[in-house]
């Protein structure tokens, strides 16, 4: 005698796209979000002497070793800007880039114990990262614009209205850098290979990046590589609005931000498909 066929009365499933960011979620989880925030702020610079001083004194020495390294020995040029307002610039940018890239990348990885014992939307770990780069970065700009305004009285720089593109540029970097960050960070759940090809990767991007020398310097090959790397035409803004020095085009601007959000779709893409299954590989 065959048993008669049971039926399921409920299925539970996943049902978001994925495309789907959650934002209305992540907005009820916005506590959350100011938790982990705080987190970051104390946890990195719990037990140093310094404290939040290091905000300032990271920066103020990366751009004096880039002084005397490609500035006094290298002697690279910086297009008539003062070398060492030259590359606080760029450190400043820079430093926001990375460390939001680096950041996002062990979403997965640095907060499989949070994730595995309690839910929340996944979403708010990379979020809350790229606001604490956010604190930072407004702290780092607060040291350039001092040492921009000393230039700027000795009449060594002539900014223009492009200095109001800055909000759009900072948000440009923070969406490329949480699009690769979310596509490492679901890499690194099964291949950690890819965190150490990440630090590697991060320094090698740096020299493909305007930061140590102006884009007008390089030649054939080099320019190439440089004029493909969504970065150039940002950083070559925003030196070409603070400092009045910069090699950009309102077309590469455009290309860069279509770069930038094909890039940042594919992370997300790639985020809601690894977040369904990462604890089984984590």
């Amino acid at each position: 005698m065959t048993e008669p066929q049971q039926e399921w009365t409920e299925t539970i499933e996943s049902n978001h796209s994925l495309f789907d960011l959650k934002l209305a979620e992540v907005w009820r989880y916005k506590d959350l979000v100011y938790m982990f925030v705080k987190r970051d702020f104390i946890s990195g610079f719990k037990q140093t002497i310094l404290g939040p001083i290091w905000f300032f004194v990271n920066p103020l020495l990366t751009t004096i070793t880039y002084l005397i390294v490609f500035g006094k020995i290298a002697n690279l040029p910086t297009d008539g800007v003062p070398q060492f307002l030259f590359y606080l610039s760029g450190v400043t940018l820079w430093n926001f880039f990375s460390s939001t890239l680096t950041g996002t990348s062990y979403t997965f990885s640095g907060n499989a114990g949070i994730f595995g014992k309690v839910y929340f939307p996944r979403l708010v770990t990379p979020i809350a990262t790229t606001l604490s780069n956010f604190m930072r970065f407004g702290v780092q700009f607060i040291l350039f614009l001092c040492g921009w305004g000393y230039y700027l009285f000795k009449g060594n720089v002539e900014p223009n209205i492009w200095v109001l593109m800055t909000p759009v540029l900072i948000i440009m970097m923070s969406l490329f850098a949480l699009g690769l960050g979310m596509i490492f960070s679901a890499l690194t759940t099964k291949y950690r290979d890819m965190q150490m090809l990440l630090g590697f990767g991060v320094s090698l991007f740096m020299y493909l990046t305007p930061v140590i020398y102006p884009i007008s310097s390089l030649k054939g090959k080099y320019r190439l590589l440089a004029d493909y790397n969504p970065l150039s035409p940002i950083f070559e803004c925003f030196k070409y609005g603070w400092l009045g020095s910069g090699n950009f085009t309102l077309a590469q601007l455009g290309i860069s931000g279509a770069i930038i959000l094909v890039i940042l779709a594919v992370g997300v893409v790639i985020f809601n498909t690894v977040e369904k299954t990462f604890m089984d590989t984590v």
